[in-house]
């Protein structure tokens, strides 16, 4: 069962297709009930009050196991060319950022991937406080679901560039591509998603055994070994030889 927690219960919407499926049969309930949590999850609910198509009885069931997180607009700043960036505040009052931004082929959004990061590059406040706690795929996904909502457009690309090491959350961070893409949901399909590393070379070797049809994005931001660990710590593990090899 999903790993992701939400005030103490397990996070409805980080939950991948199997699991709605076993979570119906452990509970003895029939098949069908499985498309009607699928369909409801990809609407991102608030609450379960809103599963209007299952019983009372088995909406109170739900929420004595299940909660839904939440993710909302804390403060947003809006430039003349159409961009915004938001501060978004999770279900545990941590905070994160996203960024909305228009291009002629679409909208794009520079989501977070967790609150903080350890990986200390000098750049970047980030991760002045170090990692506080991972996000979870829902948390990723409602963010996309937040500044559509927002906008009204819809986020038709995503950058995995925002606070955080994508890879650092390695399963929420593939967990999130893959629901991402379901057509009845946020519909942003792979190759319309980029996740940015600063480099963590076995992760992306892992990154590969899953297929994703994502681009991969390398912050580098220097060719040279001494300049680039004094900028990025993970350059002291993992060289920018390496780096290149892996991707």
């Amino acid at each position: 069962m999903s790993a992701w927690q939400v005030h103490g219960k397990i996070d409805f919407l980080s939950l991948s297709e199997d699991e709605l499926a076993a979570l119906c049969e452990a509970k003895g309930w029939l098949s069908f009930r499985a498309r009607q949590l699928l369909a409801r999850q990809n609407r991102f609910p608030a609450s379960f009050d809103e599963f209007t198509e299952l019983p009372k009885d088995l909406r109170a069931e739900l929420a004595k196991e299940y909660a839904i997180p939440s993710v909302t607009i804390a403060k947003k700043q809006t430039s003349k060319d159409g961009t915004v960036k938001y501060l978004f505040t999770l279900w545990d009052g941590h905070q994160v950022e996203s960024v909305f931004m228009r291009y002629r082929h679409g909208n794009s959004l520079c989501i977070s991937t967790q609150v903080g990061c350890r990986m200390g590059c000098a750049f970047c406040a980030s991760g002045l406080d170090g990692l506080v706690r991972n996000l979870a795929p829902s948390e990723m996904l409602l963010q996309a679901v937040a500044a559509g909502r927002d906008t009204g457009h819809r986020v038709d690309s995503i950058v995995m560039m925002g606070t955080g090491e994508p890879l650092d959350n390695f399963d929420a961070s593939v967990r999130f591509i893959q629901m991402a893409g379901r057509v009845d949901g946020l519909c942003v399909g792979q190759r319309h998603i980029s996740l940015s590393t600063s480099g963590l070379c076995d992760k992306i070797a892992k990154l590969a055994e899953y297929d994703l049809g994502i681009t991969l994005s390398i912050s580098l931001h220097s060719p040279f070994g001494e300049v680039r660990s004094k900028l990025m710590p993970v350059n002291k593990r993992w060289s920018v030889g390496d780096v290149v090899d892996a991707a």
